[in-house]
């Protein structure tokens, strides 16, 4: 059963001005090194990549209904891949707490980004069935 759900949209070209701007406090205040780095070997993708995890990110903290809020750092929520390529999220410190509060697992997200736009669609199932 659905226990969270949350989607998020971010422009591109607002991450894109936010990088410009503050390139090394952005990245380092947002996303872990992994994430940084797996950004990076997209090349040209780069901004759309971090723009697509920025998206993720909140609306993870969206399907922990808190939003941006509750002590939940940016870094708490963080995309991975897989080995085939797929993306994967991985909670902690306090996403992790809150999560298993919330009695929240089998996370899944799903990330999109368009020319414009990133986007992404979080879900997290309730551990047991609730009655």
């Amino acid at each position: 059963m659905t226990g969270g759900l949350g989607i998020d949209l971010v422009r591109i070209e607002r991450i894109r001005r936010v990088l410009e701007a503050h390139p090394t406090r952005f990245r380092s205040r947002v996303f872990t090194a992994r994430e940084c780095q797996d950004a990076a070997e997209r090349g040209a993708g780069e901004v759309a990549s971090l723009a697509a995890r920025f998206a993720a990110k909140e609306a993870a903290m969206k399907a922990l209904g808190t939003g941006r809020g509750a002590g939940i750092g940016w870094k708490d929520v963080e995309v991975q891949r897989t080995p085939s390529g797929a993306p994967i999220l991985v909670l902690h410190g306090a996403a992790a707490d809150r999560a298993s509060m919330l009695e929240l697992s089998h996370w899944r997200v799903s990330l999109t980004h368009d020319h414009e736009t990133a986007g992404a669609v979080v879900v997290a199932d309730l551990e047991r069935s609730q009655s």
